[in-house]
């Protein structure tokens, strides 16, 4: 089925939102964007000379998340790791900039902030284009003890919180026991809404208020492929359903919109909403669980919170990078603008 929702409950939410407490728990990311433009074909090999323009580092992973939800009003702390290094100094100043509390961040010795490198070409009146990605892993795994003063720093913050949204991309600094203790230690208790976003381990996660899986993340966790098959889509989410027992689970299908699941509800399709010419899908995801997790905390209904999320996530696409929506992009979408019109 297809449900809708009033824009004036919509634009109601986005005022609701401003100043709920957010704890942001999970991997921090380093995007890094190095921009040149195109001078000619190198006589050595068979591949662009870039002339070097600018870099620009942005968090990625949970610190997007966490700049998304301070973008949209929230109060929002994040706890994660990051490195001493050049990096991860730039990634918690960016998240200061932003509003983000980085109080609760911890920075171990010898650590390397994760870093995924992406260069971008293009003419003097041309769009930057990706010509390639590098990615930079941490060094080593996380040993047990910063592991444990991790699970300590986000238990304490989420007992002011109204929400705690869980990033994994899979170091292993977050554990589904972990998210467990998070939601008996809200002041709101069990009400608290949790989110989890996991890249390689939704299914490991059980009891969490929803979870926002892209369509690929789906495929991988249950070895299906979807497409176009709303049976396999509908198979698929109610087999997420029983294995993470959410009470909801969001599933995020670029162009083909969303899908909600709910347990003895009719599932809920979402088309996009504005052009399906998108310019990028960097960090989408982050800005969709942030809307989210914003609206649950401030009561919105599953389905009126995954509108709210569909239209920041219409928004983020049509930006280059690693962007956030602000609450006034928000507004001006839902009230009929044209999506991206409005800045970075």
């Amino acid at each position: 089925m297809t449900a809708t929702v009033e824009p004036s409950r919509l634009l109601a939410l986005v005022d609701e939102i401003a100043g709920r407490r957010v704890v942001v728990a999970g991997d921090l990311l380093a995007d890094e964007f190095i921009y040149g433009e195109i001078a000619r074909v190198s006589r050595e090999a068979p591949v662009l000379i870039l002339n070097y323009d600018s870099t620009e580092v942005v968090p990625g992973g949970a610190g997007n998340a966490a700049a998304n939800a301070a973008a949209l009003g929230g109060i929002v702390r994040a706890t994660g790791v990051a490195g001493r290094d050049e990096t991860g100094r730039r990634l918690l100043s960016v998240l200061r900039q932003r509003r983000v509390d980085v109080g609760p961040v911890l920075r171990p010795s010898g650590y390397r902030t994760p870093t995924k490198t992406r260069i971008l070409a293009g003419g003097i009146h041309s769009a930057k284009q990706q010509v390639v990605r590098i990615d930079r892993a941490s060094c080593g795994t996380l040993d047990a003890r910063t592991k444990a003063a991790f699970a300590s720093a986000v238990l304490r913050a989420v007992r002011g919180a109204d929400a705690l949204i869980i990033s994994d991309y899979g170091s292993g600094l977050v554990s589904p026991s972990l998210v467990q203790e998070a939601r008996r230690a809200f002041r709101r208790g069990p009400a608290a809404p949790v989110v989890v976003d996991s890249r390689f381990a939704l299914p490991t996660f059980h009891s969490m208020t929803a979870c926002t899986p892209n369509e690929s993340e789906v495929e991988q966790a249950l070895g299906v492929k979807i497409g176009d098959d709303k049976a396999v889509l509908e198979r698929a989410g109610r087999a997420l359903l029983k294995k993470t027992r959410a009470q909801a689970v969001l599933i995020t299908r670029g162009s083909r919109g969303m899908a909600l699941f709910q347990p003895a509800h009719p599932t809920v399709h979402i088309p996009i909403v504005g052009s399906d010419q998108i310019a990028d899908v960097t960090g989408a995801g982050d800005t969709v669980i942030a809307t989210m997790t914003l609206a649950l905390s401030a009561g919105a209904t599953f389905v009126e919170a995954a509108h709210l999320a569909n239209h920041a996530g219409g928004i983020v696409v049509m930006k280059r990078g690693t962007a956030t929506v602000s609450a006034s992009e928000l507004r001006f979408a839902i009230s009929g603008g044209a999506i991206g019109r409005a800045g970075t």
